[in-house]
């Protein structure tokens, strides 16, 4: 069983940055690989960001392309997501996850453990 607890959400004006962080629980975390999904008001949740077991493979949707970034430091059982150039449209609620496969994927089916979520919201 892993538990995954986000962090770093708030308010933030549309360029500017937030760090969301993702830490995880159990001594398995390094071989799961980690996902960042989000969830805008009356949309169906959507992929964001993915890294492999090791770091070595990240996946990242078109819309975050050169703005987001994932990290993980597995000494510290956590993942980072580092946003930049924040637009109104990324206001969200932001939830990282965890796949046992270890290997990044876009699909929120292969991932078997969720956190309970942050929210960001980005002023225009």
């Amino acid at each position: 069983q892993v538990q995954l607890v986000e962090s770093g959400g708030g308010l933030v004006q549309a360029g500017g940055s937030l760090r969301l962080s993702c830490a995880a629980s159990g001594r398995t975390f390094s071989s799961y690989a980690m996902g960042w999904f989000r969830q805008a008001p009356g949309k169906e949740r959507e992929f964001v960001t993915s890294i492999s077991w090791n770091g070595g493979t990240t996946s990242i949707a078109d819309s975050v392309k050169g703005r987001f970034t994932i990290s993980r430091d597995n000494a510290k059982n956590t993942v980072y997501l580092q946003m930049n150039s924040l637009k109104p449209e990324d206001t969200a609620v932001y939830y990282c996850a965890a796949n046992r496969d270890g290997w990044a994927s876009q699909l929120e089916n292969r991932y078997d453990y969720w956190g309970q979520g942050t929210q960001v919201t980005v002023s225009s």
